[in-house]
């Protein structure tokens, strides 16, 4: 066959978690509930921000952002599953591949808004004066925007040097979804650039956000330590605390799958482990800020309180 015909007419086999088709329906149950938790949480947690006029500050704002972007990352991988466990295939085409592999690429994107998030608590923390001055609504729409456009541009560029590659026969991703790098392995043709550019990337746009969350959190320590009474003390790190369970959960699950993909790159391990940061954390995020936050908690009471009245 051509090679460039081939790279066209190409389907990839998603060899997923099991292929025991015993446990296929346990999978399924197990994923769509999951799926269904994660919409309808972070799906709530939108709502209940836009519904109160008490939560339309610059946390709550990023906070809406972070959920959305939960929301369509989530429905990029696990629908696809669903739907190939339904219909005992576990092919994906070349194009929806590609597709699925740009948005999933948008996972940067929790990282910018978790260190945009940690600088909106540094502000209101270390200089609480200033605060509004400071987190004005045309910079938060700022930050944010930023945020939207450097993931665009980092999810493009990764496709368009996925699309210059050649595939063969070898097309079986042990994965449930098109992670990049999984995608690049199966190429026929040098990689050498792709993966050059993998490893630039993932240093300049996951070290910064992270260094910015360590810098934020370091001077948010100190200030906590000046305080005098422990009453204040507690108010400033309450407020902090149920974004740094967030930034702490996110973390170490991308931790624990870079170590596991390095332990055994094409193992159905990888697959297990980014379990946890593509379904199970974006799962988890709205009951922590719901659980440990008086203000959401109060918000999302009347909200429901006023869809049970209509």
């Amino acid at each position: 066959m051509e090679q460039g015909n081939e790279t066209h007419l190409a389907e990839f086999i998603l060899l997923g978690f099991s292929e025991d088709p015993a446990l296929q329906p346990l999978v399924f149950g197990l994923f769509l509930s999951m799926y269904l938790v994660t919409v309808a949480g972070n799906l709530l947690i939108v709502l209940a921000i836009l519904s109160d006029p008490h939560l339309h500050t610059p946390m709550y704002f990023f906070l809406s952002n972070l959920s959305l972007v939960d929301i369509c990352f989530t429905s990029t991988t696990v629908p696809k599953m669903l739907v190939n466990i339904q219909t005992q295939s576990q092919a994906i085409s070349y194009a929806g591949c590609i597709t699925q592999m740009f948005f999933i690429l948008f996972t940067g994107l929790d990282d910018f808004l978790l260190a945009v998030m940690a600088y909106d608590r540094f502000v209101a923390i270390c200089h609480p004066l200033h605060y509004t001055v400071i987190m004005n609504p045309q910079l938060c729409v700022q930050l944010v925007l930023v945020s939207w456009v450097i993931s665009v541009l980092h999810a493009l560029l990764h496709s368009l040097l996925v699309l210059r590659l050649s595939f063969c026969t070898h097309l079986e991703i042990p994965h449930f979804f098109c992670e990049l790098n999984q995608v690049v392995h199966t190429a026929c043709s040098d990689t050498f650039l792709n993966n050059v550019v993998i490893y630039i990337t993932v240093m300049l746009l996951g070290g910064a956000p992270l260094a910015g969350i360590l810098y934020s959190y370091s001077r948010i320590i100190s200030s906590i330590h000046a305080i005098s009474s422990a009453q204040g003390k507690y108010k400033a790190v309450s407020t902090c605390a149920s974004h740094l369970s967030v930034v702490s959960l996110f973390y170490c699950t991308i931790t624990g799958v870079y170590l596991s993909a390095h332990s055994a790159p094409n193992s159905a391990s990888t697959a297990t482990a980014s379990v946890m940061y593509t379904v199970v954390t974006p799962m988890l995020n709205p009951f922590i800020y719901s659980l440990r936050n008086t203000d959401m908690k109060r918000a999302l009471e009347r909200f429901l309180r006023c869809e049970t009245i209509k």
